[in-house]
C-alpha cells in the first residue's frame, strides 16, 4: 500500500522528550515500512523515519519562537499532502480537525486517528464530517456518534523500555506527565504526601500551565520528598518509571489512552491511576494496577500495589500493547478503506485539488 502519514508539526517524529502522538506515529510508520508498504511521513524536517519525509518546516515548531501561528504552517502541510492524495491509496491524518474539510475533497481515503478530547467546539466540527472514518484510541474516547471504523490501542516496543524486576530503595513514587491540572500533579504530590512516600516528578510545563506550575506545584517542591526532575528524554524516563515502586496516574479528565501507563508497566512498575477515560481499558485491575475511585483510595492502595508482580506487568504490555498490535490493528482498518474508495459522504470526488 501507499500510505501517507501526516503527523503534528509542533515536535519532531519520534519526540526527543514529550509527544506521545509523535512518539505513535513513529512507531506506527517505521513498522509499515519494515512490512513493505511504500510510506510518506509528512512531518517537521527534523525527524527521523524509515519512510520518505515530506517536510513545511525545517524542525519542530516547538523550537521556534519566532512562530506566532502555527495553523498556518498546518495548514501549508495538509496543503502539500491533499496536492498528492492521488498518489497515495489512503492518507492517515493524525492531525485533528484542520484534515477534516480537504479530506472529503478526494477520493483517497483520509482515516483520522483521535488522538484527543473533544471540546464543545470540536463536537461542532466532527459532527459535520460524521461519516468520515475514524479510529478511537480507546472505547472510552467515543464520546460522540461518529463513522468509527475500530479501535486500535496506541503500542510501544518493549525493547524500548528495559526491565527492572527490583525498584529502586529507598523506594519512591513516579508522577510523568505534563504539568497541567488535567494531569494531576497536584494531587499526585498529595497522595505522596499522605502515604508518606517520596515522589519524582518529571515533564514538560506549558506556556499556557506555567502560572498553575509556579502557584501550586512548585512550592511543593522541596528536593527530597517532592523532587521535579524537568522534561527528561527517553531513556531517563524509562530509568525514572523502570526504578519506582508505582507510577501514580491522577488524571481529572477523560483521558482518551494515557501512554505512561503502558510505558511504566512496560518497565515493570505497576500503575495507580483515577477511573476516568480508557484507564479501565488500560490497566488490568489488581493485576497490573488499580483503578481507583478517588485520591484517598489511591492513597490506601501504595501497599497492594506493591504485592504485584512486575513480569506480569511486563508480559501484560507485550501482550495487548505491541506496536505490532497496534499496526496489524491499523492494516486491518487501512485494507477496509482501500477496499471502498468511495466516500462517507456516498459520492465519488476528484483526486485533484487546486489550491
Amino acid at each position: 500500500m501507499k500510505i501517507a502519514q501526516v503527523a503534528p508539526l509542533w515536535e519532531r517524529v519520534p519526540p526527543p522528550t514529550y509527544g506521545g502522538i509523535e512518539l505513535v506515529v513513529s512507531r506506527l510508520t517505521d513498522e509499515l515500512v519494515r512490512r513493505g508498504h511504500e510510506v510518506t511521513l509528512f512531518a517537521s524536517g527534523d525527524s527521523q523515519t524509515l519512510a520518505k519525509l515530506e517536510a513545511v518546516y525545517p524542525r519542530a515548531l516547538r523550537l521556534e519562537s519566532q512562530v506566532k501561528e502555527y495553523a498556518v504552517y498546518e495548514m501549508l502541510e495538509l496543503s502539500q499532502v491533499y496536492q498528492q492524495a492521488a498518489e497515495f491509496d489512503l492518507i492517515h491524518s493524525h492531525v485533528g480537525i484542520s484534515a477534516l474539510p480537504l479530506a472529503s475533497l478526494v477520493s483517497t481515503p483520509t482515516v483520522h486517528t483521535l488522538h484527543g478530547r473533544f471540546t464543545a467546539d470540536t463536537r461542532h466540527v466532527y459532527s459535520h464530517h460524521q461519516q468520515q472514518p475514524y479510529v478511537s484510541i480507546s472505547n472510552a474516547q467515543r464520546l460522540i456518534n461518529l463513522n468509527y471504523i475500530d479501535t486500535v490501542y496506541n503500542g510501544i516496543e518493549s525493547k524500548d523500555y528495559p526491565f527492572v524486576a527490583q525498584p529502586q530503595d529507598p523506594p519512591y513514587l513516579a508522577f510523568l506527565g505534563r504539568f497541567s491540572p488535567e494531569k494531576g500533579p497536584q494531587h499526585a504530590i498529595a497522595i505522596a504526601k499522605q502515604a508518606g512516600w517520596r515522589l519524582k516528578m518529571a515533564g514538560k510545563v506549558d506556556v499556557v500551565d506555567s502560572e498553575f506550575f509556579e502557584k501550586e506545584i512548585a512550592p511543593q517542591i522541596d528536593g527530597r520528598q517532592i523532587q521535579y526532575l524537568g522534561e527528561v528524554n527517553h531513556a531517563e524516563k524509562a530509568e525514572l518509571l523502570g526504578n519506582a515502586a508505582i507510577t501514580l496516574f491522577p488524571i481529572t479528565w477523560q483521558e482518551p489512552f494515557g501512554l505512561v501507563m503502558i510505558e511504566s508497566m512496560a518497565t515493570g512498575t505497576p500503575v495507580i491511576a483515577t477511573n476516568l477515560g480508557s484507564v479501565p481499558e488500560v490497566i488490568a485491575q489488581g493485576i497490573t494496577g488499580f483503578v481507583c475511585q478517588n485520591y484517598d483510595e489511591m492513597a490506601a492502595m501504595i501497599p497492594k500495589a506493591l504485592e504485584l508482580n512486575r513480569h506480569t506487568c511486563r508480559e501484560y504490555v507485550e501482550n495487548k500493547f505491541s506496536v505490532t498490535q497496534m499496526v496489524n490493528g491499523y492494516e486491518a482498518v487501512y485494507e477496509q478503506l482501500i477496499k471502498n474508495r468511495i466516500n462517507f459522504n456516498g459520492r465519488i470526488h476528484s483526486a485533484k485539488i487546486l489550491f
